[in-house]
């Protein structure tokens, strides 16, 4: 690799660190490519993303970022798992390293924050955003849905009511 890809690799990385809502920093030794290529389609379809760099490079590419604090855990084989989402690539990973024992997690950062492995687990047991968009628009549809009912209750008695005496005349 020369001088150009270098700083390519290092840009593209920078870009990583910048812009991702979580990276999740493991081991990988041991993994075949079958596996990784499982982890990837997993990452894929989460919306997250897996890469694999030259620590050096990723050290350098860290620098003045906020997560540059994770530049500790770039020992031996690494994987980077990333995505935009927070919480993301924390759960494919985590569900990844369950199915695998050779895919260790090592901690990784949300923004600012550093996380150890208990963190990342933190964080994979964590709804994701679409699942708290749901669950807001769920609490905030119940009030509307409970006036309409009770609006619509005491129409629905008198209804019911008439109905009766209509069947007891008859």
């Amino acid at each position: 690799m020369d001088r150009a890809q270098k700083e390519a690799v290092v840009a593209e990385l920078g870009e990583i660190f910048e812009s991702s809502g979580v990276v999740v920093v493991a081991h990988y030794a041991g993994l075949t490519v079958a596996d990784m290529e499982t982890l990837r389609a997993q990452m894929r379809e989460a919306g997250g993303h897996v890469r694999v760099a030259k620590n050096r490079l990723a050290k350098i590419a860290l620098d003045g970022k906020p997560c540059a604090s994770i530049a500790d855990l770039l020992t031996g084989m690494t994987v980077l798992t990333y995505s935009e989402d927070p919480v993301a690539a924390a759960k494919v990973a985590q569900a990844f390293s369950k199915e695998n024992d050779k895919f260790e997690i090592l901690g990784g950062a949300m923004g600012e924050n550093v996380l150890d492995v208990a963190g990342v687990k933190a964080v994979a047991a964590m709804p994701s955003r679409e699942e708290l968009i749901s669950s807001i628009a769920g609490c905030i549809g119940a009030p509307a849905s409970n006036i309409a009912g009770a609006i619509g209750a005491p129409a629905s008695n008198i209804a019911g009511i008439l109905s009766t005496i209509e069947d007891k005349a008859a």
